[in-house]
């Protein structure tokens, strides 16, 4: 008589749930810290490894406990946030969870690798606790001041370099009115179009006048994504180049 085989599954037929994100919270604030991982620690899914006062402080628990997430704060003694990030990145997804807020603080953020953005006030617990699970899961994460500000300086670049055409368009048409534009025409449009949730996306950076490196940093992903995604934008809006598809994007054409 043969044994049973093992099955890893339970009798229900239901696999066992995945282990816990392994987080660890860097803050030079202990009061911060404790509420950070009191708040994380409430949910099944997520579990704080270890805390941090410095950025030095968190790159040698990183190097020993090796968390699938590091929370960083941005202005701490001893080595801050900025100086510790490049190190960390190389460690673990790291998300700045801080209340800086300035553009240049962000920029530089992304640019050293930063995964998503936080800035306190401006998000809930349960907000908080899904932030770690995109970051961890590949998935950025910022919250409204954060993206304001990152945008505002890539639209600033973007306009500045754009052809001709595009800045002719961008003239037209205010940031004000694109926005309009953009919450009032895109949701038809993208149906019209038939476009999907990520080519109405790219569709939108493409009408704010970013170029394809610009478009690949805010979405995370490679430029020859952004290509694939924008040869198949022009197939179906029946264009050829950006601002014959801005303007028909746009309701202007």
């Amino acid at each position: 008589m043969t044994e049973p085989r093992y099955h890893p599954f339970d009798g229900d037929g239901e696999p066992p749930p995945p282990p816990p994100l392994r987080v660890l919270v860097a803050d030079d604030n202990p009061v911060i810290r404790a509420g950070l991982t009191a708040v994380l620690s409430a949910s099944d899914d997520l579990t704080v490894v270890a805390e941090a006062d410095d950025g030095r402080a968190a790159y040698e628990a990183a190097l020993r406990h090796r968390p699938d997430v590091i929370l960083l704060d941005v202005r701490m003694p001893g080595v801050d946030g900025m100086a510790a990030l490049p190190h960390l990145v190389r460690l673990a997804p790291v998300m700045m969870l801080t209340y800086s807020h300035e553009t240049e603080i962000v920029q530089e953020a992304v640019r050293l690798g930063a995964g998503g953005y936080l800035v306190h006030g401006e998000f809930t617990t349960q907000q908080l606790a899904q932030a770690v699970r995109d970051v961890g899961g590949g998935r950025p994460h910022f919250t409204p001041t954060a993206t304001n500000a990152l945008l505002a300086h890539i639209r600033d670049n973007a306009t500045a370099h754009a052809k001709p055409e595009i800045r002719f368009l961008s003239a037209q048409i205010s940031s004000q009115n694109l926005s309009q534009l953009q919450s009032s025409v895109g949701g038809s449009a993208q149906s019209r179009f038939q476009l999907s949730g990520r080519e109405a996306e790219i569709m939108d950076l493409i009408a704010s006048g970013m170029n394809n490196q610009q478009i690949a940093a805010v979405c995370f992903i490679s430029e020859k994504t952004v290509k694939n995604h924008i040869n198949r934008i022009f197939a179906k809006l029946h264009t050829t180049t950006r601002a014959q598809a801005t303007a028909k994007w746009l309701g202007v054409a």
